[in-house]
């Protein structure tokens, strides 16, 4: 038994917050009743209709994508830039688990599992997030333990990380620095650096829990094994 919320979502139908209003403003029936009440549950068996349109279990879908710099993460764009979704041949109702920057490339996942999805993105999971960062200036051991011991964004303090200087160049005044994360607010992993004083020239996002780029260059994608799909579930704890 689920809740009907998560069955619309997982349907491909709508969002969850979506199916909440939906079943709040009577257009859900389950079994030829009008169901109003958030948190109903309902099984395999029950037939659901959501504004006259059968609900029917939709197979899920898991991608790797290394995002390409100039790429939305989003499922559209009112200004008619390219997006994730674009990216990717599938006719499934699929979303970006997370996001990544305009201008930043790397590892992303794209699904139409919500429930896989929302234990990702949710920080009580702590799912490793690893960046790679360019940035202007030459980083010391002060900086490495200034950053991996959390900074201050918007008046609340980031979680502990781990930081290592992969490289320096003192020539172009750059270092290339690692840090692994495990939160997703607004622009982070940008604006953790800014806290202490460095502006990011370039980042890429090298991995996400176990999973890497390996044979993906940029903009291209892969389905993710059931293997690998099951990993991830262990990883948020199902």
């Amino acid at each position: 038994m689920e809740r009907l919320q998560k069955v619309i979502a997982n349907s491909g139908y709508c969002s969850r917050r979506k199916a909440e209003e939906l079943i709040l403003n009577g257009l859900v029936t389950v079994n030829g009743e009008i169901i109003k009440q958030l948190g109903t549950k309902v099984s395999n068996k029950d037939m659901i209709m959501v504004n006259g349109t059968s609900i029917t279990k939709e197979t899920k879908e898991y991608y790797l994508l290394n995002k390409p710099r100039g790429v939305i993460t989003s499922t559209s764009d009112d200004k008619n830039r390219k997006t994730v979704i674009d990216l990717i041949d599938t006719t499934k109702r699929i979303y970006p688990v997370g996001r990544l920057d305009y201008d930043t490339t790397g590892i992303l996942i794209l699904t139409n599992d919500g429930e896989l999805a929302n234990g990702l993105m949710h920080p009580k999971n702590k799912i490793d997030k690893v960046y790679v960062a360019k940035v202007e200036g030459i980083f010391t051991k002060k900086d490495v333990l200034n950053l991996s011991k959390g900074v201050v964004i918007d008046g609340i303090k980031t979680s502990r990380s781990r930081v290592r200087i992969k490289k320096i160049d003192k020539k172009t005044n750059t270092s290339m620095i690692e840090i692994t994360i495990h939160e997703g607010r607004n622009h982070q992993v940008k604006r953790m650096f800014e806290a202490i004083g460095f502006r990011v020239k370039k980042l890429k996002r090298e991995r996400y829990d176990f999973l890497d780029l390996h044979g993906l260059t940029s903009g291209d994608y892969r389905v993710l094994t059931p293997k690998e799909v099951k990993k991830l579930y262990n990883s948020i704890g199902k």
